[in-house]
């Protein structure tokens, strides 16, 4: 969403009626109510005219990462209950893309999800046009017909991946078609109370103050200086002046000149009402930045001046990532298409499907803590755990919304086991130990046991990006070469012989020590030699264990050194 930093003016919280309240989940019962239906009852209580239009939106200054879905997941959770109900449903998604670029982001996103710095691009697309709209900025990449366009594309993506359908809306295109042509005029005509109101919200509004901040004609910058306004000819006049972005000054070209009110965008303070308005918004989640600053000023603008009714709202609190904020500049982003590497799209869903008001960590080295969650919620759906009234409850409302089918045959292999697993390529190999160990039943259809065996993928990958405690891979084609002492190569034919001999995995563990103490070797350098033995690496999972796991007459043929 689109965002407006200017230091702003304490707001009356008590002079706003309880709807406009964006804390609507304070007071739910978040053990026993799931959220959205909190937020939908909110919004049926208004009686709302169908289809009923649930919206977010987003300014493309950056990479549109995993903490920006929580406009369109959110949202979309509401939607999915409102259709539950037998509502028609709209969830659209602004590009706020008339914005101007006001600074140089450092990293940026290409299609394909990968993620780069902004020297690896033509740089030069967006650094000569700063202050300019975004859908007026060359694509860096050359592949769509703006950075905007490129931005937005990336969005719907997103949410294609996780199987929401949002219709992707852009102010720029609404501002030329002339969808914004009214409501701009309306503020116009009404701008002494315009600025009256937004007064109270933002200390830099004076007398002189127009909410139109038009497109410059020579440079192409955005500009907020107006000189005058023929509502009869509908033309704003204006003197293209520098724009203060942060800490830096983006200079306008002194051009003088009038456009159309086609040719140049509302201040944010104003635009967000407008959309509103434009779209009939029903619903809006936002992040708690906005909820003491552009909202209360928003519904003040939509009411006083538009005549209209601000939406229902949702404050929701921030994700960080790995324990650390979101921020492009840092370099401390993933993208959706990242996280679908190494997690099913149900289990991304779950995250999103938790309590807005509580802020969370999507941290990627303990996501087999949050799958060990959705596995546990699914069990329980389907009457697999003995819990408690409140637990089953939500299971039995979350769960339907989480998943594309309701599939009591399916089959999750534990995360961790799955990555453990994932050391060998062999995929035969990894459904045999998984029916082994119980994890896949002699009767799971063959669609099952392809989705269990896909959660294999997903961990390996977990394993390599985090560089855990997983991630070794299973040298199955060759044996690497070690050099091994003598009284090692005794220790080792007896170690195979005693798994002959029928033993667990753990009880391997265990005689792997008494090995290395009976022929007076390191125990160390004994676990060292068996990990470079089936690893070619110095280290690696808890041995014994991992090897009782594999296939016996490999394990054998191994510690024998014959292949």
């Amino acid at each position: 969403m689109s965002g407006d930093t200017t230091e702003t003016a304490e707001s009356d919280g008590e002079s706003r009626p309880e709807l406009d309240d964006p804390y609507i989940l304070a007071a739910s019962d978040a053990r026993r109510d799931f959220w959205a239906d909190v937020v939908a009852d909110r919004i049926l209580d208004r009686e709302p005219a169908e289809p009923i239009v649930i919206k977010g939106g987003i300014s493309p200054s950056g990479v549109p990462h995993f903490g920006n879905m929580n406009e369109i997941v959110r949202g979309y959770f509401v939607a999915e209950v409102l259709r539950e109900r037998g509502f028609d449903v709209r969830q659209v998604f602004t590009s706020d893309d008339r914005d101007p670029l006001r600074k140089l982001p450092r990293k940026l996103a290409a299609l394909d999800g990968e993620i780069v710095d902004l020297g690896d691009v033509n740089a030069g697309a967006l650094g000569r046009n700063l202050g300019k709209p975004y859908t007026d900025i060359p694509d860096p990449f050359g592949c769509c017909d703006s950075y905007g366009a490129h931005f937005a594309e990336l969005v719907e993506r997103s949410a294609t991946l996780l199987d929401i359908p949002v219709e992707m809306i852009s102010n720029t295109a609404r501002y030329e078609d002339g969808s914004f042509e009214a409501v701009t005029r309306t503020f116009l005509e009404r701008m002494e109370t315009a600025r009256e109101v937004l007064s109270a919200y933002q200390n830099k509004v004076d007398e002189d103050y127009v909410p139109f901040n038009p497109i410059c004609s020579e440079c192409g910058k955005v500009t907020e200086t107006v000189t005058d306004v023929d509502l009869a000819a509908g033309r704003v006049s204006y003197r293209c002046t520098d724009m203060e972005a942060g800490d830096r000054t983006i200079e306008g070209c002194g051009h003088e000149g009038s456009v159309s009110l086609r040719e140049g965008k509302l201040p944010w303070r104003f635009e967000w009402p407008a959309q509103w308005q434009l779209l009939g918004v029903d619903h809006e989640p936002f992040g708690k930045d906005h909820a003491e600053g552009s909202w209360p000023s928003g519904v003040d603008i939509g009411r006083t001046v538009l005549d209209t009714e601000p939406p229902i709202p949702m404050v929701y609190e921030w994700f960080t990532l790995d324990g650390a904020p979101f921020s492009s500049s840092a370099g401390n982003v993933i993208l959706v298409s990242e996280v679908l590497e190494f997690l099913e799209a149900p289990v991304v869903r779950y995250f999103f499907s938790k309590n807005p008001r509580k802020a969370r960590d999507f941290s990627i080295e303990h996501v087999d803590q949050l799958v060990a969650e959705f596995d546990r919620l699914e069990a329980t759906y389907f009457g697999e755990n003995e819990v408690d009234e409140d637990e089953q409850a939500r299971a039995e409302r979350v769960y339907p919304l989480l998943v594309e089918e309701i599939r009591p045959e399916r089959v999750r292999i534990p995360f961790s086991f799955a990555a453990v697993l994932g050391m060998t390529e062999d995929s035969a190999l990894r459904e045999e130990i998984a029916r082994r160990e119980g994890h896949i039943p002699d009767d799971a259809p063959e669609w099952a046991i392809e989705g269990a065996l896909d959660r294999v993928e997903r961990a390996r990958e977990w394993a390599r990006r985090t560089d855990n405690a997983f991630n070794y891979d299973l040298k199955r084609e060759s044996m690497p070469e070690v050099e091994i002492k003598e009284s090692t190569v005794a220790a080792l034919d007896a170690l195979a012989e005693f798994i002959e001999s029928g033993a667990s995995p753990q009880e391997i563990q265990g005689e792997i020590y008494e090995t290395a103490r009976e022929y007076d070797i390191e125990v160390s350098d004994f676990f060292e030699t068996g990990y470079r033995l089936f690893f070619d690496q110095p280290e690696g999972p808890k041995l014994g264990t991992f090897l009782g796991k594999l296939d016996q007459e490999f394990v054998l043929a191994r510690l024998r050194r014959e292949r």
